[in-house]
C-alpha cells in the first residue's frame, strides 16, 4: 500500500475535500489497484491474493439467494464517509440500485456510505489493522447498518464479524464473531447464512 500526503497549501481546510476528490476522479490507476482518501492522504491499495478474492466471490453467491430485487452488490464501488470525509473502495457494497442507476454518467463520484446496508471488508496482510480499526469506526460513523468483517488475519485465528447497531461514536452496539468453520448468520433483508468452512485461508 502507498500513499500520498496533501502538503500544506495545497488545499486550504474548507476545500481540500474538493481537491481531494478531483485527484481520485483523475487518477490513473493501475488495474487490480484501487484508489482510497484517508485522513488528507491519497492511498493506492494493491490487488489482494486469490484467497481474498475467493472469500469476496463466496460471500456475493450468499448474499445473492434471497436479495430483494431493490437491492445489487457492487464490488470496487467507491464510498464517501461524509462525517470523516474519507473515501473508501470496500470489497462488496450492498446498496439500492436505483441509487446507482441515477448516478451521473458523466462524472465519478463516489456514493455515500450511509445509503449502504451492508459493507464487507475482507482482510489483506497489509490493510487488516485499517479494517478493524479505521475502517471499522468510519462505515459506523456513517451509519452504516451492517458492517461484515472477513479476517484471516486475526491474531485468533480466522474470523468472520458481522457489526450491527451503529452509533455516531464510531462503534457499534452488537458484534457476531465466528470462527471460520463455523456458520454466521445475515438477517433480513439477507436471510442467509454464510459457510465460513467454505472459505480459504
Amino acid at each position: 500500500m502507498t500513499a500520498a500526503r496533501v502538503e500544506n497549501g495545497q488545499a486550504s481546510e474548507g476545500r481540500w475535500w474538493d481537491y481531494m476528490l478531483r485527484i481520485w476522479r483523475e487518477l490513473d490507476v493501475p488495474e487490480g489497484w484501487r484508489a482510497e482518501i484517508d485522513e488528507w492522504r491519497m492511498v493506492l491499495v494493491p490487488p489482494p491474493h486469490a484467497h481474498h478474492n475467493g472469500i469476496a466471490a463466496k460471500v456475493q453467491r450468499r448474499l445473492y439467494r434471497n436479495l430483494p430485487d431493490d437491492l445489487e452488490i457492487y464490488q470496487t464501488l467507491g464510498v464517501h464517509v461524509a462525517p470523516l470525509d474519507r473515501l473508501y473502495v470496500p470489497d462488496l457494497v450492498v446498496m439500492p440500485s436505483e441509487l446507482i442507476d441515477a448516478a451521473d454518467p458523466e462524472i465519478n463520484d463516489p456514493m455515500d456510505a450511509a445509503d449502504a446496508l451492508l459493507i464487507v471488508e475482507v482482510t489483506s496482510k497489509g490493510n487488516a489493522r485499517d479494517d478493524r480499526t479505521k475502517k471499522y469506526r468510519a462505515y459506523a460513523r456513517a451509519g452504516v447498518p451492517m458492517y461484515l468483517l472477513i479476517d484471516r488475519f486475526d491474531t485468533r485465528g480466522a474470523m468472520a464479524t458481522l457489526f450491527t447497531e451503529p452509533n455516531e461514536d464510531g462503534t457499534y452496539k452488537h458484534s457476531d464473531p465466528v470462527p471460520f468453520g463455523k456458520p454466521l448468520a445475515l438477517p433480513e433483508p439477507f436471510g442467509t447464512t454464510l459457510l465460513t468452512d467454505e472459505f480459504p485461508v
